[in-house]
């Protein structure tokens, strides 16, 4: 007797034995990597374009005189090299440029070209709709309540003690 596939993701991991709090932690883990999935997909399917460069163009967006590397790396949490190999690939497609920053003669500015700014905006809007789409089979209320919940939760961990166990 053939059986159906169950959908294996890190939820499945948990058992009714494990705390309410892991599981919600594994749910929500699960969740966020499904969400990114299909984002990760579409982005490449429809634009070329990949997450990690997409994130890239997103920080540049919010500050119009760009960033230094230094900046781009810990608004991303990647490394250094990271930056780099995703800027070098952006500039080459004309859709950002390296200035010398006029505050630090050993630092570079990164800042979306026009074309970076339009291309990036093509892309903003479609994502937001995606999202808004993977959230559509909950009510308004819902969502608030679940943003509600998660802001909670965030500033929690940004208050607790970090050795706590």
């Amino acid at each position: 007797m053939l059986r159906a596939a169950v959908p294996s993701d890190l939820e499945t991991r948990a058992t009714d034995d494990h705390h309410d709090a892991l599981r919600v932690w594994l749910r929500l883990l699960a969740t966020s990597n499904m969400i990114e999935s299909r984002v990760r997909t579409r982005l490449q399917e429809r634009f070329g374009m990949t997450l990690p460069r997409f994130d890239l163009l997103a920080q540049l967006e919010r500050v119009p005189t760009g960033l230094r590397m230094n900046e781009l790396s810990a608004r991303m949490m990647v490394t250094g090299g990271n930056v780099t190999g995703i800027t070098d690939a952006l500039e080459r497609e004309g859709l950002v440029v390296r200035e010398a920053d006029p505050a630090d003669r050993r630092a570079w500015r990164v800042r979306l070209t026009s074309a970076g700014r339009r291309s990036f905006r093509s892309m903003a809007d479609e994502h937001e709709k995606w999202i808004v789409q993977m959230f559509a089979g909950l009510p308004s209320r819902d969502i608030a309540q679940l943003n509600e919940l998660l802001g909670r939760v965030k500033t929690h961990l940004r208050t607790s003690n970090e050795d706590e166990a």
